[in-house]
């Protein structure tokens, strides 16, 4: 019985989880608008993790440019770890920022440093 009501309400929760927004211009601004407020002064203009405040962390933020995200190079992982934050890490969680917001700035991330790990075609 326990494991049923366990199933029941895990089915329950991702039915009330809204779908991610999709990434449109307006999404986009908002998040480019967040990250500057929000991730600039660790992870620098350019996302490469020298942001000013970023220079006295150890480990360094990371350079969004550069490698796999601990969570995966998707728009989704990128909210996971903006509301969960990374252990051992000076990345905090962001869950004082809206959903929206949340989901903006995964975006803007996703669209804006991801494309430059693309390969060139």
């Amino acid at each position: 019985m326990k494991k049923t009501l366990t199933v029941v309400f895990s089915l329950a929760a991702a039915v009330l989880v809204a779908a991610p927004p999709k990434s449109t211009p307006e999404v986009l601004a908002k998040g480019k608008a967040s990250y500057a407020t929000n991730c600039v002064l660790c992870h620098g203009e350019k996302g490469d993790g020298n942001g000013p405040a970023g220079q006295a962390m150890n480990p360094k933020p990371r350079d969004f440019n550069a490698g796999q995200f601990k969570n995966g190079n998707t728009p989704e992982g990128i909210f996971k770890t903006l509301g969960e934050g990374l252990k051992d890490t000076a990345m905090v969680s962001f869950q004082h920022l809206s959903e929206e917001e949340r989901w903006a700035l995964a975006h803007y991330v996703n669209n804006t440093f991801a494309a430059r790990k693309a390969p060139k075609k």
